[in-house]
This record gives C-alpha cells, sequence and structure tokens, in this order.
C-alpha cells in the first residue's frame, strides 16, 4: 500500500517569503496500488501545521541572525553574508553548559597534576630539614646544586612543549606523569649527591615536558576572557602543592621519626608514586581537543569546537577549512614583537622569587627560631593564603577583562614583603626577638601570593594578545626559554652563609617583584597606544564603507561586533 510523506520544496527555506507554500510528493512503498485518489492521499492536517511551524523558526533564524545569544560558524563572514550557514546555531546557555563541563570535569584534573608535579619538585626542601644534608652529606653548595640540577634541564628541554601538536595530548601528558612519577620516587633509594642530582636532572626533563605547555593546552579550549580564571586554577595548584607538601611533611616526620626508614626517603618515596597511578587516569581522561571531549555530548563537542573556530579566527585568516596551514607569518611576527620579550623578562624576574621561596621556606622559617617540626608545619599556612589570593585574582581579572591593574599590585604588594623581611634582618638588633620574628614570618604571606599572583596574569596575558595558535604557542616558547633562566639565579639567594637572615637573598626577590612591576607598566602602555592606533584606523575604514555603501551595510561589511568585545569592527584589541 502506498502513503504520502510530506517534503518541503525549495520556498520552505526561503527567508524571504513569511507564508512559505509546502508540496507533498508520493512515495511508493514498491506495492502495485499506486493510483490513490486524491482525496485519500490529502496529509493529516497535523503534518501540515509541523511543516508550517518550522518554515516559520527557520523564516526567523535565517532573518535575524544577529539576535543576542546566537552565533554561527561563517555568520561574521562578509563572503559568506549572503547566504544561509548550514552549520547549527547554539544558544549561550548552552555555551555556558560547555564552559561549565570543562571547569569540573577538565581543569581540576589537570591541577591535580600540576600540583602532584610542583609536590615532587619542590619536596626537596622538606627533605633538607628532614635529614638528607646530614645522611647524604651534602654541603651548602651542593644542595643548591640539586636545585639548579632541575632547572638547567628544565630549560633545555622546554622545547618538548611542541610535542602537544605533535602527540595526542592524552597520550603526551600520561607518558610524562608517569615518568615524572618514577623518577621522584626512585629519589627515596638515592645514596650519593651525584645519584640524587642526576634524578634531579631526569625530573626537570620530565616535568619541562608537562608543566609549561598546559596554559597553551588550556586555550585551546577557553576564550582568551575565560582564560585567567582557568590558568589561575591551574597555577594555584603550586601554592596548594606547597602547603600539602608542608602538612604532608610534617606528618611524615612525625610517624618515621623512629622507623627504619630515614623520613626524608620516606617523604620522596610517599610523595613520588601516586604521579604513577594518576598516570593511568591520565590516559583515559584527558581529551585531545573540544571535538574529542569524553564528558561532552555529540551537539555540545560540535558547539565547543565552533565557539573556539570562532574566537580564534583572524582578520588575516583567508582559509575556510578547519584544518588549514601551519601559519609561520604569525610565528615570525610574534619573535619580532618587542612585547613578547617584556613579557618574558617579566616572567623571567618573577620566577627569581617564584623558584626560590618554596624550596628554602622551611630552611627560613626553622632559621627563625622554630623547630624542624613546627618549621614542617608553619610552611603551610602562607601558601594556603596564596592559594585562595590566585583564586580570587583571576576570577576578578576575568570578570573584569582586565590584567595590568591586577599584575602591577601583586608585584609591589610581594616586593614590599620581601623588603620588610630584609629590613627586619638587617636592623634585628633594634627589635626584641619575638618582634622580629612574627613581622618576618607573617611577611611571608602577602610575598608568596603575590608572586604566585603574578606568575598566572602573566602567563595568561601572554597569551591573550596573540590571536592564531601560532602566535600563542610562540609566544608561550619565548616567555618560557627567558623567564625560565630565572630560577637559575632564584635558587642560589639563599646560601647557608646567609643565614639566619637571608637579608641578601629577601633583597634581591623585592628588587626582581618591582622590576615585574615596571615592565608591566611598560607593557600597558604599548598596548594601550596600539588600541588606540587601532582604534583610530577601525574608525578610518567604517566611514569609508559607511559612505560607500551606506550605513546599514556596515555590520555585514565590517563583520559587526560578534566576535567578541575586543574587537572593532575586525580589529583586534589587546586586552591591557
Amino acid at each position: 500500500m502506498a502513503f504520502l510523506r510530506p517534503q518541503p520544496t525549495e520556498a520552505a527555506f526561503s527567508s524571504s517569503s513569511n507564508d512559505s507554500s509546502t508540496q507533498y510528493t508520493p512515495v511508493s512503498d514498491g506495492s502495485d496500488d499506486d493510483n490513490v485518489p486524491s482525496s485519500s492521499s490529502r496529509p493529516l492536517a497535523g503534518a501540515l501545521r509541523i511543516q508550517t511551524d518550522l518554515d516559520e523558526v527557520d523564516d526567523r533564524l535565517s532573518q535575524d541572525v544577529s539576535d543576542d545569544g546566537y552565533h554561527s560558524y561563517e555568520e561574521d563572514s562578509p563572503r559568506n553574508s549572503s547566504k544561509i550557514t548550514s552549520f547549527p546555531k547554539y544558544t549561550s546557555i548552552e555555551e555556558q553548559e560547555i564552559v561549565k563541563k570543562l571547569d569540573r570535569k577538565l581543569v581540576p584534573f589537570l591541577a591535580l597534576l600540576y600540583m602532584l608535579s610542583f609536590l615532587d619538585r619542590s619536596n626537596i626542601g622538606n627533605a633538607k630539614i628532614a635529614g638528607l644534608m646530614d645522611d647524604l652529606h651534602l654541603s651548602s653548595s651542593q644542595y643548591e646544586w640539586l636545585l639548579t640540577g632541575f632547572y638547567i634541564t628544565y630549560i633545555i628541554f622546554e622545547w618538548m612543549t611542541l610535542m602537544y601538536r605533535l602527540v595526542p595530548p592524552h597520550i603526551y601528558i600520561a607518558l610524562c606523569v608517569c615518568g615524572w612519577g618514577l623518577v621522584a620516587s626512585f629519589q627515596s633509594l638515592v645514596a650519593s649527591f651525584g645519584a640524587l642530582v642526576t634524578l634531579r636532572a631526569l625530573l626537570g626533563i620530565t616535568e619541562a615536558a608537562f608543566g609549561p605547555g598546559v596554559p597553551f593546552y588550556l586555550s585551546l579550549f577557553y576564550k582568551r576572557e575565560e582564560l585567567a580564571f582557568r590558568n589561575g586554577l591551574f597555577i594555584s595548584a603550586a601554592p596548594l602543592a606547597s602547603s600539602f607538601a608542608s602538612s604532608l611533611a610534617w606528618l611524615i616526620i612525625k610517624i618515621s621519626k623512629d622507623g627504619p626508614i630515614a623520613p626524608w626517603r620516606t617523604l620522596f618515596l610517599v610523595e613520588g608514586f601516586p604521579s604513577v597511578i594518576v598516570a593511568v587516569f591520565a590516559w583515559m581522561l584527558i581529551p585531545d581537543t573540544p571535538a574529542s571531549a569524553w564528558f561532552l555530548s555529540p551537539r555540545q563537542r560540535l558547539v565547543a569546537k565552533l565557539r573556539m573556530e570562532e574566537s580564534t579566527a583572524s582578520p588575516d585568516d583567508e582559509d575556510e577549512t578547519p584544518r588549514r596551514k601551519f601559519n609561520w607569518r604569525e610565528v615570525g611576527r610574534t619573535l619580532a614583537d618587542p612585547k613578547s620579550y617584556i613579557t618574558a623578562f617579566m616572567f623571567f624576574s618573577c620566577n627569581v622569587a617564584f623558584s626560590s621561596m618554596p624550596v628554602f621556606l622551611p630552611t627560613i622559617i626553622e632559621d627563625m627560631g622554630y623547630s624542624s617540626l613546627s618549621a614542617q608545619a608553619l610552611s603551610a599556612p602562607p601558601y594556603l593564603f596564596a592559594f585562595i589570593a590566585v583564586l580570587v585574582t583571576a576570577y576578578i581579572s576575568d570578570r573584569n577583562r582586565s590584567r595590568s591593574p591586577y599584575l602591577i599590585a601583586h608585584a609591589l604588594v610581594s616586593s614590599a614583603a620581601y623588603l620588610i623581611i630584609a629590613l627586619t634582618g638587617a636592623y634585628h638588633t633594634h627589635l626584641p626577638e619575638p618582634a622580629h620574628r612574627l613581622i618576618r614570618y607573617l611577611s611571608v604571606y602577602p610575598a608568596t601570593a603575590g608572586f604566585f599572583s603574578a606568575i598566572t596574569l602573566i602567563m595568561t596575558w601572554t597569551m591573550d594578545n596573540r590571536v592564531a595558535t601560532e602566535g600563542k604557542g610562540t609566544s608561550i616558547a619565548i616567555m618560557n626559554v627567558v623567564g625560565q633562566c630565572g630560577p637559575l639565579l632564584g635558587t642560589r639567594l639563599y646560601p647557608h652563609s646567609d643565614g639566619p637572615w637571608y637579608v641578601r637573598g629577601m633583597a634581591t626577590c623585592s628588587f626582581f617583584m618591582v622590576l615585574v612591576a615596571v615592565l608591566a607598566v611598560v607593557l600597558r602602555f604599548l598596548l594601550n597606544r596600539a588600541n588606540r592606533a587601532a582604534k583610530s584606523m577601525g574608525e578610518e575604514i567604517e566611514m569609508v564603507f559607511r559612505g560607500a555603501a551606506g550605513g546599514d551595510e556596515r555590520e555585514v561589511l565590517m563583520g559587526g561586533n560578534r566576535r567578541g568585545e575586543e574587537r572593532h569592527g575586525e580589529t583586534f584589541l589587546y586586552i591591557l
């Protein structure tokens, strides 16, 4: 028996008519009963009503492409303005749901991995006062080489962050995590300085392959105005790890003090081996791209991909295909841009403090007059305070779409705190012991919160102001190659001979944090000037189009302002 199926005609998809007609074409099921009377072949009223509703919805979507909350992959392109896009629309509510899922499933897990890596990197500071120096007969100079050896290989192997583009991230990250977990655990077996410095160098290689590339990896999932808070969540794992390490070190040392294994060996094993286990979960849980995120529905994967393609589209892009060629021009432009090196030297200056305090703070607190066990416990609260400060700063920075004011403020506060510690040590004879001890300890809080927050904003600001993926990757590479040289100085700021006051090290950190603020002011000035020039050029082009094509056509010709508030027409504006 034959039956009829409604078939939309060309008129059904037209956006120029609100009274689209509907035709119905008979479809045969292969039977001989094809001559059905026309009265019996009339479609049901319900079917006709459904088709009419679809026409009306399609008309509204086609005519009102600029409705708030709706975006499409090609709607902003001038050469596609005359045709109706075949890509699905998505609402701001859908986009928010995707961001929430990324926040719940992706960022916390990456923060956990970074916490484990920073824990394995900095726990040598806790091991130092737990018997490491005495058991291996290490001098102060040899301890400094243990710290420096890590950063030498960390700098040399920065290029391994390029592997994020060559190897699927879920495989690459899992191998990195397993690698540093094994190396960190093997530190519990060493019997000489040579063996330990070798393992520290290997630890630098495995962690260099992971940490510096994660902000770039996150930029594949988040827009530039969303990135600071997510980088903050990631970087905040460092102070959280330091706080956790100090608390855990206190517990381990207390439990294993009279045990068969030296407390520092137990410390390396207990804090190192969990990374090997977590590596298995990293292999299974890390998505390679937004389009392959296992925790998103098929529809959400498509929207996640489209929203990132829209946000990273550049005015220079002429290739409409999702897989365009590698943009070497953007790499050269980034390498020749002085702003890339200003950010890199900011990172260098901040790293002087960032690399020294976590590995020396237990020793500094112990030299204030506290016992070894008390020093382990008192090392935790400043990092917990820094953890909260990083999250609050990153959230406010994203909300206000601004970086430099918060960066400058944190750098100056941190510099002042370091200076207070240095001056208190230099003039300690003029203060009673309880007073200068309390002043020095309380000043550690703003000092650590300042450089941890500054690191977060510097990394985010670097990627904010690059449109193309190649530019983001190149700027991160420059920042790390230059910036990671800072620890070569930072790890040698607190020799035993300068104890218990460490005036020179504290004054050096104070100077470099001031330098961070000065460079941030310079960069803000350059970016602000570039924005004014871009706006001026955009206004001139707008006037030309308005005069030649009429004001009503400006939004089509110029692409409107639908690709983000940071654009004026098709002009890219820097975040200050």
